[in-house]
Order: structure tokens, then sequence, then C-alpha cells
């Protein structure tokens, strides 16, 4: 391949690249704002997180366009392939983050004001964890390093974690006070949403490790903490 032509690959790799980390950082600035948004009360902050999923949306449609132009026209192979099919997978996993926070801001608007204060805290303390997640495997994907991607993969079992204990935390409020079932209903969904946004992260995760290794990760390698 001559070398303008490799060089002009280069770029389009890079293109690619750069749209998708653009993209997450909306969904990772989405999963902050909703939560957020559930813990201070804030509906217009939640009304401005389900504004932004269509921009998600977008962004996925112009990548996986450019993925289709750049097979087209270039037909990578060996590296080339790989770096090209994760592009694909991770644009994918980051639009249904984007959706999975939507929904928690949509929960968001359909809270009681007087809601458990400790309810709204306990989902907010939940996202963290996620939201570090997803920091970790961008970061990851943004260098192409795979032990750093196979770190995110490996803590899995900590949202895991988070989310079994706030299930049991909110059912007990639903126990001592049976007003707050509506309200711990809307909870247990968004704990939910956050449990598979940290699933998605995982996902990532393989894609980045497979593209950098061309070597899968198998559940049975999986290191616990």
């Amino acid at each position: 391949m001559a070398d303008h032509i490799v060089s002009a690959f280069t770029e389009e790799l890079d293109r690619l690249s750069a749209d998708i980390l653009r993209m997450g950082g909306i969904v990772e600035q989405m999963i902050s704002d909703a939560c957020n948004a559930v813990l201070h009360n804030d509906m217009e902050l939640a009304r401005d997180v389900v504004a932004r999923d269509p921009q998600v949306d977008k962004i996925e449609a112009d990548v996986e366009r450019q993925i289709v132009s750049l097979i087209a026209r270039r037909q990578p192979m060996a590296h080339d392939l790989r770096s090209v099919f994760a592009a694909l997978k991770v644009s994918g996993e980051l639009e249904r983050i984007g959706d999975l926070s939507k929904n928690v801001a949509k929960r968001a608007l359909g809270l009681e004001t007087a809601v458990f204060p400790e309810m709204r805290s306990g989902v907010a303390r939940m996202a963290q964890p996620v939201a570090r997640q997803l920091h970790l495997v961008l970061d990851a994907y943004a260098s192409g390093n795979a032990s750093a991607a196979k770190a995110v993969w490996d803590s899995d079992d900590e949202i895991d974690q988070h989310y079994n204990a706030l299930f049991r935390e909110m059912l007990t409020y639903m126990i001592e006070d049976p007003r707050s079932i509506s309200d711990g209903a809307h909870m247990l969904f968004m704990a939910k949403n956050l449990e598979r946004i940290g699933d998605h992260c995982t996902n990532i995760a393989e894609f980045v490790f497979f593209q950098v290794t061309g070597e899968n990760l198998v559940p049975q390698d999986r290191q616990k903490y």
C-alpha cells in the first residue's frame, strides 16, 4: 500500500476513534448528570439528559457510515480490521449506555418530591463505580491498553455487588414504609439500569482487549478480587 494511502487510512481510523471517544464523553456525562438529577431532585437536569440521547444516536449512525465506507474502500486486514470491528462494537455499546442513562433520568422525573433522601443517595452512590468503570475502559480504548481493559473486565463483580446491596436497601425502605413502594420501584429500575451499564463497560473491555491482542477474554480467566 502506497505511503500516502497508508497515511490517509490512519487518519480515517484516528477520526473514527475520535468520534467514538466524543460519544463516550457524552454518555459519561449523561450518567453523572442523570444521577445528580436523582440526588438533588433536579428535574431540569433530568430533562436535559433525556434531550441529549438523540445526539448519541446521531454519532453512532455517523460512525457506522464511516465504517461501511472504510471497509468498502480500504479492505482492512489483521490489526486494522480488528480496530474497525472494535469501533463498530464499542459505538453500539456506548449507544446502549446512553439509552440506559436516559432511562435513569426519565425515572427521576417520576419520583415524588418527598422520596427518602437515603434512597436518592443510594442510587447516586452506585453510579460512582459505574461511571469510573466507563471512564477507565474509555481510557483503555484511547490508549490501546489491553491490561487496563482486562482490569475493567476483571472488576465486573464489583458493580454486581453494589447492585445487590442497593436492591436489599431499597426493599428494606419499601417494607418499612409502604408509601415508598412507588418511588422504590423507580429506584430499583434505576439501579438495574446502572448494573446494565456496568455490563456494557465489560463488553467494551472485551472488544478493546481483542483489538489490541487478537485474543478473546473468557470467563474462566476472570480474576476475582
